[in-house]
């Protein structure tokens, strides 16, 4: 093999290991950083520095260990109720200013009649916000989805839009709607099955 290509997987796997480094979700941290050793491992083995390589195996066998932690660990998920004034709650959504914004650009708490606010807890820490209201009598229509960078699994939406189905229906919501505020909350919310309609905005049924 020519060296010069060598020295390209070792250029591409240095990338891919600094990329893993600006990750906030430690989900998307442990996959990039999985590839970056891994593809570290094979140059290393290639140009016979067997520490490099031997370093590198090992440093992608503890990704795939955490990995498969995260995946088969058991969560409890439970929401806390909030109403509009509730000041913790007010100060979580000034504290994560910055945050919301990269998703939600624009976005501004301004309580609504039929609101439904609450915080999603895994294992009794708060990992999101959930801010939404009744537009019609039907339809739920979705203010803020914002989950903290270390929960961005898609678990929080999977419990929001699917284990709590069956209060949504109790509560006479067939149709939840929500606009997307940027390419990466529309690309989260066909993630959990929502699809676009003719008004410009993600629509799910309940």
């Amino acid at each position: 093999m020519d060296i010069s290509l060598l020295q390209w997987v070792g250029y591409l796997a240095s990338g891919i290991i600094a990329l893993s480094m600006t990750m906030n979700s430690i989900l998307r941290f442990r996959w990039i950083n999985l590839a970056g050793a891994t593809t570290f491992a094979t140059y290393g083995f290639l140009i016979g520095a067997l520490p490099v390589g031997f370093l590198n195996s090992f440093i992608a066998g503890v990704d795939i260990y955490y990995l498969i932690r995260i995946y088969s660990k058991k969560e409890v998920f439970e929401i806390l109720e909030l109403r509009a004034d509730n000041r913790y709650m007010i100060r979580f959504l000034e504290f994560h200013e910055n945050e919301i914004q990269k998703f939600f650009p624009g976005f501004s708490f301004k309580p609504q009649t039929n609101s439904l606010h609450f915080f999603i807890l895994r294992n009794m820490t708060v990992a999101g916000i959930f801010l939404a209201h009744r537009s019609d009598n039907d339809t739920l229509f979705v203010e803020l989805d914002f989950v903290l960078p270390a929960y961005r699994d898609f678990k929080n939406g999977k419990f929001i839009y699917l284990s709590l189905r069956e209060r949504f229906l109790n509560e006479g919501f067939k149709i939840i709607l929500a606009e997307q505020r940027s390419s990466k909350h529309g690309q989260y919310l066909k993630k959990l099955g929502f699809v676009q309609n003719d008004n410009g905005l993600f629509q799910k049924d309940v």
